[in-house]
């Protein structure tokens, strides 16, 4: 048996990359794409060593595994790691269910559990308002992602619950990535500033984890670029005044169209977050009068990108890295690589 905050992801593919990626923790996953585990799993398609999904949903899990790169099927996958999941719902009418009342509280139970007491356990389940969980998934100890061929730059990457491809994609354009614990101490990163500040991705509410903010507005009046992607785009908003909310029933889906406001291009993109940071209709950001809007989610409107006016700091809700994709966002990791040329010229 398990509990978590039920949620949907509307990905035809990835299910590998959705059960690995911490940001998912906590949370009981439904993915809406009715036939999941068709083409197994492998060791190159993890966002981290284990799965990080509190439970699994789905309409049918296929029986067969069937391509060249799997190395088993989902089910052995599943328990072996421990993962309690459930197949033959009706996963549309519980996305339904989920879209009409938003996100709650949820478990997956045995069919002979008394359903008032289970209620009750449910009810007793923290909600996800309040709650840090980026700390519980980070690093314990540093370790580095090497650069591929010459290294360029030397980035620190915060880890709220950073997804493996996001080192990755910055080791291909010559960073030296340094992945870091969430609560490592502000002195110890202005004792030898980096070239740049990556701010990861995570689960949990952003207003709870206060551990990186004094740490992104002492690198920012440093000078240092700093890119934040998911937990760490709240959490950069936050240092700099913002507020956040909690969505209704969150982004979960490599689908959402966003409007990047500069480019006047729409970008298909991978999202997973459940926290939004609050922006009045004409674009201005409350408490923050130094950040830009710079991308818009077409769906709700909601905040989806920003940058700062003075400092060297972007930042984006959703995933550029969107392992397995879509990719039409890498350009962000070029970008930041942009800004930390520009300072190293200036």
């Amino acid at each position: 048996m398990t509990f978590g905050e039920v949620v949907f992801n509307t990905s035809m593919s990835g299910y590998q990359e959705v059960l690995t990626d911490p940001s998912y923790t906590g949370q009981l996953v439904t993915m809406t794409y009715p036939l999941i585990g068709n083409y197994g799993v492998n060791s190159e398609d993890r966002e981290s060593p284990v799965p990080q999904v509190n439970g699994f949903i789905v309409r049918e899990a296929s029986r067969v595994d069937s391509n060249w790169r799997s190395e088993g099927g989902l089910d052995a996958y599943l328990q072996e790691h421990g993962i309690t999941a459930i197949a033959d719902l009706d996963t549309r009418a519980l996305t339904r269910h989920i879209r009409a009342e938003g996100a709650m509280r949820g478990a997956i139970a045995p069919i002979d559990r008394d359903q008032d007491a289970l209620l009750a356990e449910i009810r007793q389940q923290p909600e996800m308002e309040g709650l840090d969980l980026a700390c519980g998934v980070s690093t314990d100890e540093p370790y580095e992602v090497a650069a591929v061929g010459a290294q360029r730059f030397r980035v620190l990457a915060y880890d709220f619950g950073v997804k493996a491809h996001s080192p990755k994609l910055l080791a291909e354009r010559g960073c030296r990535v340094t992945v870091i614990p969430a609560e490592t101490p502000l002195e110890d990163l202005l004792a030898d500033p980096p070239d740049g500040l990556f701010v990861s991705n995570g689960p949990g509410d952003p207003a709870a984890v206060g551990a990186a903010e004094r740490a992104i507005l002492a690198l920012a009046e440093a000078d240092v670029p700093i890119f934040g992607i998911c937990l760490g785009h709240q959490l950069i908003c936050r240092a700099f005044g913002a507020s956040t909310f909690k969505l209704p029933f969150g982004h979960h889906g490599g689908n959402h169209p966003v409007k990047n406001l500069d480019r006047k291009t729409v970008e298909i993109t991978s999202q997973n977050h459940g926290f939004a940071v609050q922006a009045d209709e004409d674009g201005t950001i409350p408490g923050a009068p130094g950040l830009r809007l710079t991308h818009v989610n077409l769906y709700d409107g909601t905040v989806e990108g920003v940058e700062h006016r003075e400092y060297p700091v972007i930042s984006v809700q959703y995933h550029p890295e969107a392992a397995p994709g879509p990719h039409d966002s890498r350009y962000l990791f070029d970008s930041f690589v942009a800004l930390m040329e520009e300072r190293r010229k200036g």
